[in-house]
């Protein structure tokens, strides 16, 4: 019996478990295919054939031994490059941390690892997770598998292309403002980002703290289940992760979703979106009732203000953050002669890119003695209303339902010069990462031209099973998630 491309991570790790296939067999299938396709696609900052090699081999002879193995034995997995690995380069896709090597492994990615997962390399990204398009990497850009002249989405455009072009069946993602679920759409797979602080960021290259959410990328809901549960719960390095939740991959499934009641407010159903994304997102909320659901039309004030909230507080954050990347502690260092502020200067403008240096400016700006008031502390209010208007609504309803992105995957030139137009496609994924919510996006249906548009599902904090359930259940009664792009 084989394992093909298209076999879901679950159904692997059984079969490793079983004897159906090794760890190795499958490792080295993903690893041929990587290197014939991923020229092409570029997802892969770094593949890491011998370790990876290594990890399962190690794991077919612990079976051989007899011994337990984990929940993901022998599946091959894809991390995105701001995740630290011991002794691997970690770059966040940035020329400032050019030569730096990880002293630790991020735990969410030593989690994995204890579950017998096999990783095999690091994922392109849009430099420090600022981005759509995973086009401004120091490496190169990322190309789209439905066309290689449409961006993948960002920042984690590389998971996602890893996993639609079948690469592997589950890549690891960062969600800041929606770096996990845009990509997952604009590739035609399913992209979760939890309650923020379920999953430790513990490795993960920070961007803004009160905002970053590690997430996954895959065909199939149930591997998402399988990962959280994994990966997910308290950790004594990230103090800012929750409390364990009941396991969501051994739930009973739902038959239908009936009892579900499904918000659908009309600020995130309507204005700017492209015709064919409200066509699929509404042929969703059909199929939803149809299959039980109440759609509840309803409101969420305040909305229209997440994007420009959010571009202050993730800047200002961002800003901060990036503070320790000045040419004395690590990465690049760019000498210059006179004052040591000289060298911090010529370090950081040769090191970071322009989208990133326009965010620190930004945020730099927006949280000086002088426009702090008018500008972060705003900010910091309209997300506090923001999250009272979602909890008022969650009252009302189970889910939101919204498309995921206003456009399907554009052209990689579309947004010239213009990154407040390009700022805009985050309108329908922001809201959720202000206000700490987990959402998921799955494949919804298709443009006239093939492009895949996804729809995104929001639920209350710490009700993933929720949002995980009601995607098996769509995935059962819809084929959006079988149309692949490559053979």
């Amino acid at each position: 019996m084989n394992a093909s491309p298209r076999t879901s991570a679950t159904e692997l790790a059984a079969g490793v478990r079983r004897g159906d296939w090794s760890a190795v067999e499958l490792t080295r299938s993903a690893l041929a295919r990587i290197e014939a396709l991923d020229g092409e696609l570029h997802a892969f900052v770094e593949v890491q054939h011998r370790s990876a090699l290594a990890a399962a081999a190690a794991i077919d002879a612990a079976r051989q031994r007899g011994e337990p193995l984990g929940a993901f034995a022998g599946v091959p997995i894809a991390y995105k490059d701001n995740l630290a690995l011991t002794g691997k380069r970690t770059t966040a896709g940035s020329r400032i941390l050019q030569g730096y090597r990880a002293p630790y492994t991020a735990t969410v990615l030593a989690r994995l690892e204890a579950a017998g997962a096999v990783l095999l390399g690091s994922t392109n990204l849009d430099e420090f997770g600022m981005g759509s398009t995973t086009t401004t990497s120091v490496h190169g850009p990322t190309r789209n598998p439905y066309g290689h002249h449409l961006v993948p989405g960002g920042s984690s455009g590389g998971s996602a292309v890893a996993v639609a072009a079948d690469f592997c069946p589950l890549a690891i993602g960062s969600d800041t403002g929606g770096s996990v679920r845009q990509p997952a759409s604009f590739c035609g797979i399913s992209g979760l980002k939890p309650t923020w602080g379920r999953v430790s960021r513990s490795g993960l290259v920070a961007y803004a703290s009160s905002l970053d959410c590690i997430g996954a990328l895959a065909h199939d809901p149930a591997d998402l289940a399988l990962w959280l549960d994994v990966v997910g719960g308290p950790d004594p390095a990230d103090p800012t992760t929750r409390a364990a939740i009941a396991a969501i991959a051994t739930q009973p499934p739902l038959e239908d979703l009936r009892g579900l009641r499904i918000g659908v407010p009309w600020q995130l159903n309507g204005p700017g979106l492209d015709d064919e994304v409200a066509a699929v997102a509404a042929a969703a909320a059909r199929t939803a009732s149809e299959l039980g659901a109440e759609l509840i039309e309803c409101d969420l004030p305040g909305v229209e203000h997440a994007v420009p909230t959010y571009y202050l507080l993730a800047t200002t954050e961002a800003a901060s953050n990036l503070a320790r990347y000045d040419g004395v502690r690590y990465g690049l260092r760019r000498e210059a002669i006179g004052r040591l502020d000289s060298t911090t200067t010529q370090t950081r403008s040769s090191g970071f890119g322009l989208e990133v240096q326009l965010r620190i400016l930004l945020g730099t700006f927006a949280s000086s003695h002088e426009h702090a008031a008018r500008f972060h502390a705003r900010a910091e209010l309209a997300r506090t209303l923001l999250r009272a208007r979602f909890a008022a609504l969650f009252e009302r309803c189970d889910v939101v339902l919204s498309p995921t992105s206003p456009i399907p995957a554009f052209a990689a030139d579309a947004f010239p010069d213009d990154p407040l137009a390009l700022y805009l496609c985050d309108a329908l994924t922001v809201p959720q990462s202000l206000c700490g919510l987990p959402a998921l996006s799955i494949p919804g249906g298709r443009s006239a031209d093939g492009r895949p548009i996804g729809v995104q599902w929001t639920a209350p904090a710490d009700h993933e099973a929720r949002l995980l359930q009601l995607a098996a259940v769509f995935r059962r009664h819809t084929d959006h998630h079988l149309h692949r792009p490559l053979p």
